[in-house]
């Protein structure tokens, strides 16, 4: 199970915070019964609901065919469509096909780089998109099709999976031409997408045992919801983010010393930035690797504007041994002969948050590894601690006013239209 520890409190009291923890222990109640105002959009609050066990084994069946047929799979999705399936395939390398990414950029060189990947493979593609309506996944999915249609002729339909809502067009599509069809539910939104059809099943294919993935989730469920005290982790998190908010931080850092965990953090920085960020609102959510990090953006950190606070995700078993060899060079380095990576890893990760403390908020994310258990536990904790923490800063944490005004816009420009 994750921990949580708060390395430093800087100047406010723990008073403070404790008083914050109490009221978001009391809104627990209500969230966990679903509350009205939000009831389109809670499909993700218990995970079984679109992932129980005989769905995960369908999606498992699905995506073995498609491993077996393919040497790859084209996911073409944008924001919550892709990014947590991009997360945990990442984090995990798992033994399947490779994911090929697209439809979450414009830029003509990314688009031939996907057509280069797939010059000579075997591939099937799965396009997510809840109505169908954004440009980007819409015009990759007609450029990647045709790219299909063309070596497979007829039979392009049979490797083309379409995740949408029911009654959406992307089901009309696959009724008319016979594509496969997944559902994205009707009352989850993209970036809580994760434990669905919409996450789960890239993820398979790529060889991720989503059962686990799913277990952990609702393993946090279910520990979420039975702690109903003020010491619950994700009230206290939620806690931790307003307290600062409230007093006068305006970024929250998402610091890792994985590079495995870098998409994670990417999820992670779309769900809270596309949640809170909204009436002027909201703590603007960045993402630092270090240790490379600190050699840039780690100056700031330690003498910049006092703006932020710190959350270190810590990974505490790596499952890797790397020792430093022993060498008859003199390059100053001696010292650390036969001692592991690890080692080292977490000196520096100790020291940074030594140092970090010192000077701004710091909280202290712990997982015990990188496995499909874990990271469902992960995915389930930052979602409902975004819930939490936008119904105490008082935002709607499930709508997105501004990604649409742009979306508009945009239409509006290459349509020819007056701006």
């Amino acid at each position: 199970m994750i921990k949580l520890k708060i390395e430093s409190m800087e100047n406010a009291g723990r008073g403070e915070l404790e008083t914050l923890c109490g009221a978001g222990a009391r809104l627990l109640p209500g969230l966990w019964a679903g509350d009205e105002r939000y009831r389109d959009s809670m499909g993700w609050l218990d995970p079984e609901e679109w992932a129980p066990p005989v769905r995960v084994e369908q999606l498992q069946g699905k995506a073995k065919e498609v491993r077996e047929k393919a040497q790859s799979l084209v996911l073409i999705g944008v924001g919550g469509s892709n990014k947590a399936a991009r997360a945990l395939v990442t984090a995990l390398e798992p033994e399947g096909i490779p994911i090929v990414y697209a439809g979450n950029t414009l830029s003509p060189h990314s688009m031939r780089q996907v057509i280069g990947q797939l010059e000579g493979k075997s591939f099937y593609i799965n396009v997510i998109a809840k109505n169908f309506e954004t440009l980007e996944p819409g015009v990759a999915f007609r450029t990647l099709r045709s790219v299909l249609e063309g070596r497979y002729g007829g039979g392009a339909a049979k490797r083309i999976l379409v995740t949408g809502t029911p009654g959406s067009r992307l089901q009309e599509m696959a009724g008319e031409n016979g594509y496969d069809f997944l559902t994205f539910p009707d009352n989850i939104g993209g970036r809580y997408s994760a434990l669905c059809d919409v996450g789960l099943f890239p993820m398979a294919a790529a060889g991720v045992d989503i059962a686990q993935v799913v277990r952990g989730a609702v393993e946090m469920r279910c520990a979420l919801r039975t702690d109903g005290s003020p010491q619950n982790p994700a009230v206290r998190y939620a806690a931790f983010r307003n307290l600062w908010y409230q007093q006068g931080k305006r970024l929250e850092m998402l610091s890792i010393f994985e590079p495995r965990l870098g998409y994670l953090g990417e999820w992670w920085v779309q769900l809270f930035a596309e949640s809170q960020g909204k009436r002027r609102m909201g703590l603007f959510p960045v993402l630092s690797k270090y240790s490379e990090d600190l050699h840039s953006v780690g100056q700031y950190v330690q003498e910049g504007a006092p703006i932020l606070l710190e959350t270190f995700l810590q990974v505490e078993d790596p499952e890797a041994d790397v020792s430093v060899p022993p060498s008859p060079v003199q390059d100053g380095f001696q010292y650390l002969e036969g001692k592991d990576y690890r080692f080292l890893n977490r000196a520096a990760e100790e020291a940074t948050m030594q140092a970090h403390s010192s000077r701004l908020p710091c909280l202290r994310l712990s997982v015990p590894r990188i496995d499909a258990y874990h990271l469902g536990q992960l995915l389930y904790f930052f979602e409902f601690s975004c819930y939490l923490s936008s119904e105490m800063l008082g935002v709607n944490p499930f709508d997105q006013p501004g990604v649409e005004a742009y979306k508009q816009a945009m239409s509006r420009r290459l349509r020819g239209e007056a701006i």
